[in-house]
């Protein structure tokens, strides 16, 4: 009988993370105490809230949710344990390379401005990289919710800071809200800044956003993208182009996009040769971190280890990564299959 390898200790890349959503609960617990934050009682169970986004009342609470978990986040020191902890949970799950995702104008007001939040923010993510070796930078979010001039002034922005460590630029919330070409501009700013364009399409709606975030963002990876699976001919563009998508299976079900893991259509993007990252979206929120990501993948969905370790390897050739950084990781995912 086959060993079964311990997906964790499998070198990946994890390229969808969002930052509040990244926090330890026992984090979110403490910060509530520290500031006298009154949390919804989903936050303090213990467990996952039960959550379902698929109409919008549910996508309500889900962001009632998040922002009241962020609304524990005031200060620098604040930011800075968040990222240390996000980094120390990837490193244990087998993580070689981390891309965070922010929407800075979040924490702008309890921060200082928009800029001093984002320097606090790439500041924690300098020291993280430093205190616990892990390979990390930022991807800024602009909110399909606001207004799409916002959405430039951060491309800029993220442009501007290039250089501390911002490698992407993405369009997160409410996919149902605001059409992708109203953001095509932000995203031509930062595609000619040389970040790449990873915006959230294919989660609560179906083909018809991936297709957009195609024509109209042109994409080179897209946040979620399971919906594709309903197109074969979407199917066949992604993988002929290489995008990949960033595929979040506990999320999935989580937000009732899929009723459970096995829905999940995993095996249908791989086989169709479409590249895919598994994420852990928001762990605070959903329960699992990055490593149960590739145990659904296998538990679920039959993938052996060769397979989960293909999985690997194409989350780092996704990544901003630099290529000796990829080249150790892409090593490490040999070692451990032939271990």
């Amino acid at each position: 009988m086959e060993r079964v390898r311990d997906v964790s200790e499998l070198p990946k890349a994890h390229l969808h993370l969002h930052f509040t959503g990244s926090m330890r609960s026992t984090t979110l617990l403490e910060l509530a105490d520290k500031y006298g934050v009154r949390l919804p009682d989903a936050l303090t169970s213990g467990e996952p809230p039960k959550l379902r986004a698929t109409d919008e009342r549910g996508w309500f609470r889900f962001q009632r949710l998040y922002d009241a978990a962020r609304s524990c986040l005031r200060e620098p020191e604040d930011i800075q344990r968040l990222v240390r902890e996000a980094a120390e949970e990837d490193i244990k799950d087998g993580s070689g390379w981390l891309e965070i995702q922010v929407d800075p104008t979040s924490y702008a007001p309890r921060l200082g401005g928009l800029i001093p939040a984002l320097e606090v923010i790439l500041d924690a993510v300098d020291s993280a990289v430093r205190d616990t070796g892990l390979g990390m930078r930022v991807l800024v979010a602009a909110n399909r919710m606001k207004h799409p001039l916002d959405a430039r002034t951060l491309a800029r922005l993220a442009v501007r800071y290039a250089d501390r460590g911002i490698v992407g630029f993405g369009l997160s919330n409410d996919e149902r809200r605001g059409m992708a070409r109203d953001f095509d501009r932000a995203f031509a700013i930062a595609r000619e800044g040389g970040l790449l364009a990873a915006p959230h399409g294919g989660e609560l709606t179906g083909p018809a956003s991936v297709r957009d975030c195609l024509d109209d963002l042109h994409a080179s990876r897209i946040g979620h993208g399971v919906r594709a699976a309903e197109d074969p001919r979407l199917l066949k563009r992604l993988a002929d182009r290489g995008v990949t998508c960033e595929v979040c299976p506990a999320s999935n079900v989580a937000l009732g996009v899929y009723e459970k893991a096995a829905d999940v259509p995993l095996r249908t993007l791989f086989e169709a040769g479409v590249p895919m990252a598994l994420g852990a979206d928001d762990p605070l929120l959903f329960g699992s971190r990055l490593a149960a990501q590739y145990e659904i993948a296998r538990r679920h969905h039959s993938f052996t280890d060769a397979e989960l370790a293909e999985l690997a390897r194409q989350s780092i050739r996704a990544s901003a990564a630099p290529e000796d950084m990829r080249a150790k990781l892409l090593s490490g995912v040999d070692d451990w299959l032939t271990s």
